[in-house]
């Protein structure tokens, strides 16, 4: 705050009219004291005809200002208008009072009038000139308002200058600009939205719908062999995991989108993690007959993180990289230190990824299987939580590859490293 707005702040506008007219009535005083040595019976005139023109002004304005004046006037150009024309009835009041007293000749008098009656008129056609310069950039900025109430958010006013109406005029457009931000994201989250409706109901109710049928065909007596109705049970049993993970996965998701995950870090083995991680998965690697192995880059093992979720996000990687790799083909996640803290790597010698989904991946519900079979990959939702695991540790998280080449996922954990141990 300047410290002109200070002083205005602590006095009211009328308090602030008043000590003006006030200092002005003394300095026309002093410059006609000195200008013109007048006596005594001037001088008083003087200044009794300028105090009754100052109380005339103020008495006016403060009525003015009281009856709230500028409120019920229909356009700010009438305002102006209205008080080019008050100042030019007190001016040409004053000197035409005054002219009578100096003048002796009549002809001088009436000459005085015309001239006063000319500098008024000019005045007033330079208040209105003025007026509607000021009033067309206030319009520019109503017709731009209306547009933005009318749902137009990309409209701009650009109006240039550098007082308060051109300030005002880049608010309004710092504000348009947010608006219009605002309106494209609450689109994107209600497309998300809608897609996420649509999506969950399809991924729930397709193991739903597998489970209902085994039931009802083990209810109604349609299987009766022991190892018919055992195939039966067991694949009721995976389609309930899938759900079950599936509902695991849209809370978790849910709790990130929230910001409602509560990290609980600490000194933790990122050598244990990933040996865990490849033993979860050893099964499924030789099962699709994929060399599964880790590299730790030596001096890095423990380190500060929480467990639970850097496990989730590796064994979310892991799952899809062994998913995408081919018979013959390798996974393999390594571990080092580089100037963002911990940085590990899950490398698979899949198919690669299209470079139109590169920036897709982390979306989600995304699958680059356009067909959504459930048979060829999860729900869509694993990077989705791989990535906002890894932003809720700080870190961030992003891939690399081109199709038929080597695919990276990477994540960072922005954490100093505290102490090695080789990994095994």
């Amino acid at each position: 705050m300047t410290e002109i707005q200070g002083i205005e702040d602590r006095f009211s506008l009328p308090f602030r009219f008043i000590v003006g007219v006030l200092l002005i009535l003394g300095l026309a005083l002093i410059a006609f004291y000195l200008a013109m040595d007048p006596g005594i019976k001037d001088f008083r005139l003087m200044a009794l005809l300028l105090s009754f023109t100052a109380l005339a002004s103020v008495s006016l304005s403060y009525i003015s200002y009281r009856l709230r004046w500028i409120h019920h006037s229909p356009s700010v150009r009438l305002t102006i208008m209205g008080a080019y024309a008050l100042s030019s009835v007190l001016i040409f009041l004053n000197i035409w009072m005054t002219a009578i007293r100096m003048f002796a000749s009549r002809h001088d008098l009436q000459l005085a009038t015309i001239l006063l009656l000319f500098a008024t008129g000019i005045a007033m056609a330079f208040g209105y000139f003025f007026s509607s310069a000021l009033t067309d950039r206030l319009s520019e900025l109503r017709h731009a308002a209306q547009a933005i109430a009318a749902g137009k958010l990309g409209i701009r006013t650009i109006l240039e200058g550098r007082d308060e109406i051109a300030e005002l005029s880049r608010t309004f457009d710092d504000m348009s600009i947010r608006l219009e931000d605002a309106a494209l994201k609450q689109q994107e989250a209600d497309t998300i939205r809608r897609d996420l409706i649509a999506w969950a109901s399809h991924d729930l109710q397709t193991p739903l719908a597998s489970i209902r049928l085994t039931l009802e065909a083990l209810s109604d007596g349609v299987v009766e062999e022991p190892a018919t109705v055992a195939r039966y049970l067991a694949t009721a049993q995976r389609e309930v995991s899938a759900l079950s993970n599936l509902i695991d996965d849209l809370f978790q998701l849910a709790q990130l989108d929230a910001g409602g995950i509560s990290l609980q870090p600490g000194d933790y083995s990122i050598s244990d993690l990933v040996s865990d991680t490849l033993e979860s998965f050893a099964a499924s690697a030789d099962l699709r007959t994929v060399r599964l192995s880790g590299q730790i880059e030596p001096g890095v093992d423990t380190i500060k993180m929480d467990p639970k979720y850097i496990g989730r996000i590796l064994n979310n990687l892991a799952a899809n990289a062994i998913q995408h790799t081919p018979a013959g083909g390798f996974v393999e996640i390594r571990v080092s230190s580089n100037q963002e803290g911990i940085l590990t790597e899950v490398l698979d010698s899949g198919e690669g990824i299209q470079p139109e989904d590169l920036q897709l991946v982390f979306e989600k519900f995304y699958r680059s299987d356009k067909s959504r079979n459930r048979a060829t990959g999860g729900a869509g939702l694993g990077l989705a939580i791989a990535r906002g695991i890894a932003l809720a540790h700080g870190g961030r998280i992003w891939v690399e590859s081109k199709p038929g080449e080597l695919t990276r996922f990477s994540f960072t954990i922005p954490q100093p490293v505290n102490r090695s141990r080789p990994f095994s």
